[in-house]
């Protein structure tokens, strides 16, 4: 019963940050977005900087769960899991022309692939066997190892010199992240977005060299699922709880010298992000004790047990609603801008409360699709 509870915490958190990126990735306009639903331009965050590490956090935590049995063939699976991860994230960013002289390389699932990879080998490498021969996570082992990534990013950041720029460089031009991004994958193959003014594209969020910090939310996931299997939910809630608020006030402590910067991926940005999936899973280990509380938060349930599914077809729909075109008297728009029109018109006059409607939209449509398909135990595993 207690391990039920502490999975049931862990799909509605998943669930939360799923929820979360539909509503940041679905704006009616984004001409007008909330700031707290928008990144924060480079250094700080906001709630929104908060959702990917927050995912992150929970493939670390689902995965030593779901290693800890011995099986055959555990390590091909795991490639064989980050490499489809990595496929899935190439072919949906190759749609709807596949132009592959400028397919961006880097991406979410892409970096989902790469950490959960790089997470569930070092937890089998350094796991412990109990008396029934399961692996748990060795806490102290996972904890230097993260403090060992943490701090040679921070290193590389500040000591290694770039060509042209110097070292200790933290803007979007002149940062180590985005020369190797620039140097590596090339300005056709980076986030069309990532740009700095006066030089066209010159980062990726979703980079390689900023990849190594975010290998740590993997494993600080990990260490919250040890924490929270070590007792009964009714005390080790508190534990998860006040380590979390530990690491989000070091994180803090540490912007003054390293700054918050989810763009790449700072290591007080890894440690703060890792900090808030933690309190948050705390809390929601103790809400999970309440069967009231569990009914109530079905949809982020639904939404968490096909987390994967859900992305996919959040891509796809902005992918039609980019593509169809609606006639109208003024000629024709596309459906994005037509839906967004009509609630504004019709509904909501304030465009940016019409804005936020349009994403909350998608996230119940897309959480009514999942439904029928998680009552019939349909899901999308990679």
């Amino acid at each position: 019963m207690e391990t039920s509870k502490r999975l049931q915490s862990l799909d509605i958190l998943r669930g939360v940050t799923v929820a979360g990126m539909l509503l940041v990735n679905s704006p009616g306009s984004w001409q007008y977005v909330y700031p707290p639903l928008d990144h924060a331009a480079w250094h700080g965050w906001t709630p929104t900087d908060l959702v990917f590490p927050s995912f992150l956090f929970c493939v670390g935590a689902a995965s030593a769960l779901s290693l800890s049995t011995p099986k055959a063939g555990q390590k091909l699976h795991i490639a064989r899991r980050a490499a489809a991860l990595i496929a899935l994230g190439l072919f949906l960013q190759a749609l709807p022309y596949f132009d592959l002289a400028h397919l961006r390389l880097p991406g979410v699932l892409q970096r989902i692939g790469v950490c959960y990879a790089a997470g569930a080998f070092l937890f089998l490498l350094t796991a412990r066997r109990d008396a029934e021969g399961r692996r748990t996570v060795n806490i102290w082992p996972l904890a230097i190892i993260i403090a060992l990534l943490l701090a040679s990013y921070w290193v590389l950041l500040t000591y290694v010199p770039v060509p042209g720029f110097g070292a200790g460089r933290l803007d979007s031009l002149g940062s180590l992240p985005a020369y190797i991004d620039r140097r590596v994958f090339g300005l056709d193959h980076m986030w069309i977005y990532g740009t700095t003014e006066g030089h066209g594209v010159t980062y990726d969020p979703e980079g390689l060299l900023s990849t190594l910090p975010a290998i740590a939310n993997v494993l600080f996931g990990m260490i919250a699922a040890r924490i929270a299997q070590c007792g009964a939910p009714q005390q080790t809630w508190a534990t998860v709880l006040g380590i979390g608020a530990a690491l989000i006030a070091v994180g803090l402590a540490l912007h003054p010298l390293l700054p918050i910067n989810k763009r790449i991926w700072t290591s007080s940005f890894a440690i703060f992000s890792s900090g808030a999936a933690m309190a948050l899973f705390g809390l929601l280990i103790l809400v999970a004790q309440a069967p009231s509380a569990v009914r109530a938060a079905y949809p982020f349930r639904v939404l968490g047990a096909n987390a994967i599914l859900a992305y996919v077809i959040s891509w796809l729909m902005e992918i039609v609603a980019g593509l169809a075109l609606i006639a109208t008297p003024n000629g024709s728009i596309g459906l994005q801008t037509w839906t967004f029109n009509l609630i504004r018109g019709a509904v909501l006059p304030d465009p940016y409360q019409a804005s936020v409607a349009c994403a909350l939209m998608v996230v119940a449509f897309i959480t009514l699709l999942l439904i029928p398909l998680n009552a019939r135990g349909v899901y999308l595993r990679l």
